[in-house]
């Protein structure tokens, strides 16, 4: 083997390395934080009994789907609309989507210090959405636009959550139970 070949060799290997790394840094070292559901978080508490808001069901495809009663009470108390609830990264990842409608209404969920969590209702056990170092936490928290879709991850490293599963989530106040993961 040449010079030029065993420093091409080197440099692939390297790379491969590093993307392996930088990736399994992201699922494993930021893991998510996992307690009971009565983890207290700041001034609010976590509980397992949510505000009476709750999905409908959710398809195949992972879209929420909500009867108009309850689409109208999350629109007039929080100013959004549930869009999606998906396991991803090969089920690392939670995906939760919402659209704003009303961004004033809808900014108390895009508040940095407010934690979201995610209950898996049937074990009670809450998972956090990451904080990587390159990254940061893997939520939005600029300031809403109304019409725009926005999205959360929430860390699912040990799997406790699987498709079909039923989760709640809370920001802060904002309460939402009866989500299944698709």
């Amino acid at each position: 083997m040449n010079m030029n070949t065993s420093t091409r060799a080197f440099t692939n290997m390297s790379k491969t390395v590093a993307v392996t790394l930088l990736l399994g840094a992201t699922l494993t070292l930021n893991a998510p934080i996992i307690a009971d559901a009565s983890v207290t978080t700041g001034d609010a508490e976590v509980d397992k009994q949510p505000d009476k808001v709750k999905a409908s069901y959710t398809d195949n495809m992972g879209f929420i789907h909500q009867s108009d009663s309850e689409k109208k009470a999350l629109n007039e108390k929080w100013g959004i609309e549930l869009v999606a609830m998906r396991s991803t990264a090969k089920g690392h990842m939670v995906d939760f989507r919402y659209k704003v409608l009303d961004a004033e209404k809808a900014a108390p969920l895009f508040k940095r210090q407010t934690k979201p969590y995610l209950i898996h209702q049937e074990s009670g056990k809450v998972l956090a959405v990451p904080n990587t170092a390159k990254l940061g936490s893997l939520r939005n928290s600029n300031t809403p636009q109304e019409g725009r879709i926005y999205w959360m991850f929430f860390g699912n490293h040990q799997r406790i959550v699987h498709k079909g599963d039923k989760v709640t989530v809370a920001i802060g106040d904002f309460k939402v139970a009866d989500i299944e993961v698709h």
